[in-house]
């Protein structure tokens, strides 16, 4: 009997105490320090070890891993696909730190018979697939009557095909939308706010010059009283992080956090393709949840704003059991996929709008690279090198395909999660008050 390579073990942050967790086998403890440091000196003579497979034979790990990764691929194959639809890459805000500027796509109307071309492809490419579509960009709700035009015939379509709708905006015009949106059976509408007022406003800015903020919690309200799900997202970064308890304060007099339709996001603000490469106010992921756990130590009342994760901790404590072993953490071509309105088709929102990393087209033409969506396919940690014999990797899957070929030219190569790091801090936050 040896020690499973996939078990965990490090002290929690800010505590004396230390966890072992086994993400293959789904267990997890919390030990004291005589405990963690016998088994970590190589005495595993605790029974309890052996009776939830901390320690466990070679072969005994190898079929259950065998087993469960047989499980994840069925499960998966099955699993809900999300289809993004980008019906332009124009916006109508200068963010700080956008990325899309970069792209170079042509600035073409949307046309009607590429609308049913894309609804006649995902009724074929996924049929019998639970599916739905959210739409972005660029920012999908602009402006005028042309847009307003084709949003509303996208909804129409999706209604008639009984499809969902889900929505990533700025949020500068969903009082504009409001009616058209109540037309469809919305999943949620992701909107992002920086901040409070003076934050959000010196980060998010309308082409030309002006503030954002109080149009988007505008439309926020109108929505949550006409019962539509908002997703709030926060870009983080060093610039606004310390704002944060601020905007979670408004957030509570504003009652969002007392609905139940009302939930929330903090994206990291990260080095994507070429922009904010020299950029000082980005943070590390492990940066930013510090920061997040300080900031939850200060302000305990946070948690009712935005209960970080922590990688699987936050998930641990919600469900009283760890998640199913993750052999792979991108969904691209397999459950999600992104199309846009020049007729492309990529595997995800990262690479969507990158025409060099397009994988077909399902207008004029369908057509897809099969060896293309097959090495997206194909990617999970039995088949990135650097996952093989790395002991986190059922709780990482390999992050982000996107940022590792970004990052190290091949879709097949690891982006890195501190794994552990997060977990000291997600069990300090949840398990120990």
């Amino acid at each position: 009997m040896r020690l499973s390579k996939h078990t965990i073990i490090s002290r929690i942050a800010d505590s004396e105490e230390y966890f072992i967790i086994n993400p293959l086998v789904q267990q997890a403890d919390i030990l004291n320090k005589e405990e963690a440091e016998k088994i970590l000196r190589g005495d595993y003579s605790n029974p309890a070890l052996q009776d939830k497979k901390y320690v466990l034979s070679e072969t005994e790990e190898q079929q259950i891993f065998t087993q469960k990764y047989l499980d994840f691929m069925d499960n998966r194959d099955s699993d809900e696909i999300q289809i993004f639809f980008a019906p332009w890459y124009a916006c109508n805000f200068a963010c700080s730190y956008c990325y899309q500027h970069e792209y170079t796509n042509a600035n073409e109307q949307l046309k009607p018979e590429i609308i049913d071309a894309f609804f006649s492809y995902i009724e074929n490419a996924f049929a019998g697939r639970r599916k739905y579509i959210t739409i972005f960009g660029g920012e999908p709700l602009m402006k005028g009557k042309e847009h307003k035009k084709i949003i509303e015939t996208i909804v129409h379509k999706a209604r008639e095909t009984q499809i969902d709708i889900a929505l990533v905006t700025n949020g500068y015009h969903l009082n504009d939308y409001a009616d058209i949106l109540a037309q469809a059976h919305i999943r949620e509408v992701q909107v992002t706010l920086d901040g409070t007022e003076e934050m959000h406003n010196s980060r998010r800015i309308i082409h030309g010059g002006g503030g954002s903020f109080t149009e988007i919690v505008s439309g926020i309200d109108t929505l949550l009283r006409r019962n539509v799900p908002i997703n709030l997202r926060v870009v983080v970064d060093k610039e606004n992080i310390s704002n944060l308890p601020e905007l979670a304060e408004f957030s509570r007099k504003k009652g969002w956090t007392d609905s139940p339709l009302f939930k929330t996001q903090l994206g990291r603000n990260y080095e994507l393709h070429s922009c904010q490469t020299n950029n000082q106010k980005l943070f590390s992921r492990i940066q930013m949840y510090r920061e997040i756990y300080s900031i939850i130590q200060k302000h305990p009342g946070f948690l009712d704003f935005h209960k970080p994760g922590f990688s699987i901790s936050k998930f641990l404590w919600e469900q009283g059991e760890l998640p199913d072993p993750l052999f792979d953490s991108c969904p691209g071509t397999k459950t999600e996929w992104a199309f846009d309105y020049l007729g492309n088709i990529y595997s995800c929102t990262a690479t969507v709008g990158k025409t060099e990393e397009k994988l077909g087209t399902f207008y004029p033409e369908v057509h897809l690279d099969a060896n293309l969506v097959e090495e997206w396919e194909e990617r999970d940690v039995m088949n990135i090198d650097a996952c093989k014999n790395c002991s986190v990797q059922l709780a990482c899957g390999g992050g982000c395909a996107s940022v590792a070929k970004n990052n190290n030219g091949s879709v097949l190569s690891p982006d890195c999660r501190p794994i552990t790091e997060l977990l000291e801090l997600g069990i300090a936050n949840y398990f120990t008050k």
